[in-house]
């Protein structure tokens, strides 16, 4: 599969791609049409219903936007299509309604201070791609719950499934490299797809910017920040195999079986 193929024309979403075709280390490569990746789908239309669900047999929606964000921009159609099912599994620490983070809450019942909550982190400094590689690794120690879960569902053994964030980048990369490194594809070939996000990020950064939810974050952040760096990706893997061995390693200490290895493998791998 060429990675021009490797797109997916959406007239709702700008960033959605299959994780098809791409390259393992024993030569052998990842299947089409089993696990797909994207930005925000609450736009969806009737089209692209069509093609989610005729051309790739959409089965189960991995969705790793926080409680907040998933109420103000809502869920999207594919919440109302009773054959998908939807799985909500942030990657920021959340308890009750909102995060973990302390704010007031607005009078409609929610904290836009809460809805992305990478904005409260405390930056440590450094270049901005350090800070980048530290609010992924965030993820590994706030939510290896829904990180392993979102694997888990990967591997089913109907249809395909989609993960997506609001941008399709930081969120959905990391879980779709995790993915990709447990099925044994070349890093290059993850470094390649987490930067391939770049192709679209105008359209992406448009798409957001017309959001009230994510305008000003974007507005107040430096323009470098946006870009998926392909070394912010080898950083955070190389951090990974520094600090826990790899990616199996990381996920057996937070439940991950050899049978979850071998469904995801079954699953993604020709």
């Amino acid at each position: 599969m060429s990675e021009r193929t490797r797109w997916i024309q959406l007239e709702g979403a700008v960033n959605a791609r299959d994780l098809g075709g791409l390259p393992t280390a024993d030569g052998s490569e990842t299947r089409r049409g089993r696990v797909l990746r994207a930005d925000n789908l609450q736009d969806l239309t009737v089209a692209d219903l069509r093609i989610l669900l005729d051309d790739y047999a959409l089965k189960n929606v991995i969705d790793l936007r926080s409680h907040p964000e998933v109420r103000l921009e809502g869920p999207g159609p594919l919440a109302r299509t009773p054959s998908v099912t939807i799985h909500h599994l942030s990657l920021f620490a959340e308890g009750g309604r909102h995060t973990d983070v302390a704010a007031d809450t607005a009078p409609d019942g929610v904290d836009l201070d809460r809805v992305l909550p990478w904005q409260q982190r405390p930056h440590q400094g450094g270049p901005e791609q350090e800070r980048s590689i530290g609010h992924y690794h965030g993820y590994l120690r706030d939510r290896a719950d829904s990180i392993v879960a979102a694997l888990r569902v990967m591997a089913r053994t109907d249809g395909a499934a989609l993960v997506h964030c609001a941008a399709g980048k930081d969120r959905t990369g990391v879980v779709c490299a995790l993915a990709l490194d447990v099925v044994g594809v070349t890093r290059e070939a993850i470094v390649t797809d987490y930067a391939q996000t770049g192709e679209r990020l105008p359209a992406i950064l448009t798409r957001l910017r017309n959001s009230p939810t994510y305008a000003a974050d974007l507005d107040s952040r430096p323009a470098d920040s946006h870009q998926p760096h392909a070394a912010i990706m080898e950083k955070f893997l190389a951090r990974l195999d520094e600090e826990h061995g790899g990616t199996l390693p990381w996920l057996a200490q937070h439940g991950w079986t050899d049978e979850d290895t071998a469904a995801l493998r079954s699953r993604l791998l020709d």
